[in-house]
């Protein structure tokens, strides 16, 4: 196609198929999005909040790597609040309340005014093919557009359709329609197009609900920001409540279990584990009398509230009765039912690390049809989608972080290295090196990569250097400084000696912070920088350098295996010496490396040693 009409087609205008889209054009490349609503880009369409466990590590790589998310979580938030202070930092995860309308009203006016972004409003309908490559699509309207890449983010659009107890609405969010047309062309195209399932909770009228009853969550200060370009802003925070179900809840629930088209057979597709239904609930924990309900605010220009906990499909008027046991919404209006949805996915064994399908090559995937959860994960797998489909374009090598560089590594490589059969979200304890991705040091770790790829501007790129070089240098000067430990204070009781100690030796002290130091060098004539930032940097680093000398040295063994290449036409097929299980597994997911190999189902470190002799075997002849 000499005269095609975009580098790039993202279909999609959810999470993932936003950050792709942007993606593509911040590295030079021209594109179109395909969305059925231009005003409700990257809409949420169930709770009100980005970050969480796990999940703020993936929104900070994602801003790391010149992303959208973190700038506008930041610009529409209306509370934070930072998770696991009482652990480590390895763990810290920062969590935010969105106005849940301003939020998408900033990101699609975001989109509309970049240079060579063209949205278009439509449904996909059809990937066209020429040569045996991708060449565009088709929407269900006949439109033709082409490119030479494309990019499917359809979140739960594909194949859509919502369940409120026996009703059944073919739809890919309440009120807009599905995409079915698309499903079906991929099924041409040879793909294996399986169903999952999501769920959101009815929405409720803020003023008719008891707040004296429930107990207030109110933000946090300073506030924790999301993105290294935000400058900080002040704010009334809007508080968040927590309550929760009462006896009365259960029974009401358990005695229409039957009536939930989970339970009924109605809906055969897997939900997500870690966000079961309300009837799901008191299904799988009976000993357990209550749960509980966080109330979380959608905005500060409405009134309505999310009650994140009490996913439900069952029929609208057990939903009302149920809702209204709950303490502090006992005269609670609900102005939306929840529902369950089902939606097609295409199991990810079928892509690449790089997010480009095995089968059809320029066709990229990237969010829920990857048979991921949750806002945070998708917009990290369309960014990766968008900038390997631009090297793809170059004819470059894909970026894949791995495991020990990003959460995005870590979430990539169990998509493409496990057999997703129920809908994937991100927690730290799926990342093994986890003291090392932490959430302080994203730019640390993908900086780098964002500059050689332009991601991001080069001033920022400077700016950080220079941070980096201000960090050293205070971790050295904190190893000069000494103080008194009879003139510590209140903290020369946590000493059994005496004599100078140095703030670097103090910070390895459990339980001493930066800020308590800030006193004891005042005398020293503001030595110490006044950067938060570099204090915060400089204290983690001197705190778990031990630690992370001792990961590192696991990183170290992780990369050898990481570093031993699989050819993308070694013939799996003809192995022998492994057992039947390793051999179908490899034929069919085609590791890229021998340590990719041996985090697969069913392969054991002996097999990984057969394949390791086969390997070296192949690269001789």
């Amino acid at each position: 196609m000499v005269n095609r009409d975009f580098d790039i087609i993202v279909v999609g205008g959810g999470h993932a198929g936003v950050e792709a889209v942007l993606a593509a054009v911040r590295m030079g490349k021209t594109a179109a999005l395909v969305s059925m609503d231009k005003t409700k880009l990257a809409l949420m369409s169930c709770n009100p909040a980005v970050g969480g466990i796990g999940k703020s590590q993936l929104v900070k790589e994602v801003d790391a790597l010149g992303g959208l998310m973190g700038v506008a979580i930041d610009t529409t938030g209306i509370q934070f609040r930072r998770l696991n202070l009482s652990r480590g930092p390895a763990v810290w995860s920062t969590r935010a309340q969105a106005d849940r309308i301003a939020y998408t009203r900033f990101v699609s006016d975001f989109v509309a005014n970049q240079k060579n972004l063209t949205v278009i409003e439509a449904v996909a309908g059809e990937i066209l093919t020429e040569n045996g490559r991708t060449a565009g699509i088709k929407t269900e309207d006949g439109r033709i557009f082409t490119a030479s890449a494309v990019i499917l983010a359809t979140g739960t659009f594909l194949g859509g359709l919502i369940h409120i107890g026996e009703i059944k609405i073919k739809a890919g969010r309440m009120g807009e329609k599905a995409a079915y047309q698309l499903s079906e062309s991929l099924r041409k195209l040879g793909f294996e197009v399986g169903r999952l399932k999501t769920g959101t909770p009815p929405r409720l009228d803020g003023d008719t609900i008891d707040w004296e009853r429930c107990e207030i969550q109110p933000g946090e200060e300073p506030i924790p920001f999301f993105s290294y370009r935000t400058s900080y802003r002040e704010f009334n925070q809007t508080p968040c409540h927590l309550t929760h179900t009462t006896a009365a809840t259960k029974e009401i629930i358990s005695a229409h279990h039957h009536r939930s088209p989970i339970f009924s057979g109605q809906i055969s597709s897997t939900g997500p584990r870690y966000c079961p239904s309300i009837e799901d609930k008191f299904f799988r924990f009976a000993d357990k009398d209550t749960h509980h309900i966080f109330l979380e605010p959608e905005g500060n220009g409405t009134n309505e509230i999310y009650p994140n906990g009490f996913s439900t499909a069952l029929p609208e008027d057990i939903q009302n009765a149920a809702i209204r046991t709950v303490r502090g919404l006992e005269q609670v209006r609900v102005t939306r039912p929840g529902y369950a949805i089902e939606y097609d996915y295409c199991p990810s064994y079928q892509i690449k690390p790089s997010l480009e399908s095995k089968r059809l090559p320029g066709l990229f995937m990237a969010g829920q049809i990857n048979g991921t959860s949750g806002y945070e994960e998708a917009a990290a797998l369309g960014l990766m989608a968008g900038v390997n489909a631009v090297l793809y374009l170059e004819k470059e090598p894909p970026f894949i972080p791995d495991r020990s560089e990003a959460y995005i590594g870590v979430m990539i490589d169990d998509l493409v290295t496990r057999s997703t059969t129920e809908p994937y979200r991100m927690f730290t304890s799926r990342a093994e090196y986890r003291l090392a991705l932490r959430e302080d040091n994203a730019r640390d770790r993908l900086f780098d990569f964002a500059q050689k790829y332009g991601l991001i501007d080069k001033n920022d790129y400077k700016l950080f250097k220079d941070l980096q070089k201000a960090t050293h240098e205070e971790i050295k000067l904190l190893g000069k400084i000494s103080v008194r430990v009879e003139s510590l204070g209140g903290l020369t009781e946590r000493f059994k000696r005496t004599g100078p100690v140095s703030l670097k030796n103090l910070l390895k002290m459990p339980g001493i912070k930066i800020d308590e130091l800030l006193p004891l060098v005042e005398k020293h004539n503001g030595s110490l920088s006044d950067n938060p930032e570099i204090l915060q940097r400089a204290a983690i680093f001197i705190r778990y350098q031990g630690y992370i000398d001792k990961q590192q040295r696991e990183i170290d063994k992780f990369r050898k295996l990481e570093n031993e290449k699989i050819p993308e036409d070694f013939p799996f097929e003809q192995l022998t010496g492994v057992k039947y299980e390793a051999r179908e597994k490899l034929s069919r997911f085609r590791p890229l490396s021998l340590g990719q190999a041996s985090r697969l189902e069913g392969v054991t470190p002996g097999d990984v040693a057969v394949l390791s002799v086969f390997l070296k075997k192949h690269k001789a002849q």
